[in-house]
């Protein structure tokens, strides 16, 4: 298989064979993401996609691979019929294949429309994973997300609508300290009127040569404290009446949580509470490098 580095993929894909199908994000402009700065985006030949797979089947073998992630950002901006054809590849090459998942912007969902998707759920694509960020509009706005909270409900009932699962992401502390209630309530709120199969968190953490970087470093930006982070989250999981899973399931946050929603509400709150209690230094540094 063939890689143009880096190549990322959600923490839950760890296990998965990873097939690159774009280089790079197409919107690739947002304030706190510096995964794909060095990388111009393109479209990878198809030819070349399922030459890949082939070559994965002769290296691991037809019946090992379950899963399967389609890197870089985006994939689903590929036209329908091309990443058919990836999709049913893949299924054939591993006839023991259980799920293929991609990362999908709300912008480009909306624009693919729900034809696309349910094209994709009957060659075989399992699950979507879509960073809503914030439910808050200033707070998209100002990290250049590229789409509004309306855009958010709207993709992520679009996916839903077409069978396929869909993993949704809110960063906490990315409003900072003035908006810290205001994203948890109305990220809340977007999740509550998508009802995804999965929320997962992200803590934020200004990476290096971003702009998000840049304004901490001017203190224009102010990180929350583990504390300040944690009573978010816990406001946010006190907002969410939807049911889903809900995971903590990366470094960059401060306690680590697995359950479902409304279900296990309490005793997420709870595990909250006493780590609310913890000295600082019970607590990951401020900054991290190796995100």
């Amino acid at each position: 298989m063939r890689y143009e580095e880096p190549v990322y993929r959600p923490p839950s894909e760890a296990n998965s064979l990873l097939i690159q199908c774009t280089i790079g994000c197409p919107h690739n402009r947002c304030t706190f993401c510096g995964m794909y700065k060095s990388k111009r985006f393109r479209i990878r030949p198809v030819d070349e996609i399922l030459e890949d797979i082939r070559y994965a089947r002769l290296f691991y073998g037809a019946d090992v691979v379950r899963t399967v992630f389609l890197p870089d950002g985006n994939t689903i901006i590929m036209r329908t019929e091309q990443l058919e054809r990836v999709l049913r590849a893949l299924y054939e090459a591993f006839p023991r294949l259980e799920r293929v998942t991609s990362y999908g912007a709300s912008r480009i969902i909306i624009r693919k429309g729900i034809e696309h998707f349910v094209r994709l759920r009957q060659a075989g694509l399992k699950r979507l994973h879509v960073g809503i960020e914030s439910g808050d509009a200033l707070t998209l706005e100002r990290i250049r997300k590229g789409a509004t909270p309306e855009d958010h409900i709207k993709a992520g009932r679009m996916v839903k609508e077409a069978g396929i699962e869909l993993s949704e992401y809110v960063m906490v502390g990315i409003a900072g300290r003035q908006r810290s209630e205001i994203h948890a309530k109305e990220s809340a709120d977007v999740i509550n009127a998508i009802e995804p199969d999965f929320v997962r968190i992200r803590t934020t953490v200004p990476v290096p040569n971003t702009p998000l970087w840049q304004a901490f470093r001017n203190g224009e930006f102010q990180l929350l404290t583990p504390y300040e982070a944690l009573n978010e989250l816990r406001l946010l999981i006190e907002r969410i009446t939807c049911s889903c899973r809900f995971l903590t399931d990366h470094v960059s946050n401060y306690i680590w949580l697995d359950g479902r929603l409304p279900d296990d509400k309490e005793k997420m709150i709870k595990a909250i509470d006493e780590a609310l209690k913890l000295p600082r230094e019970a607590f990951r540094p401020e900054i991290i490098f190796n995100l």
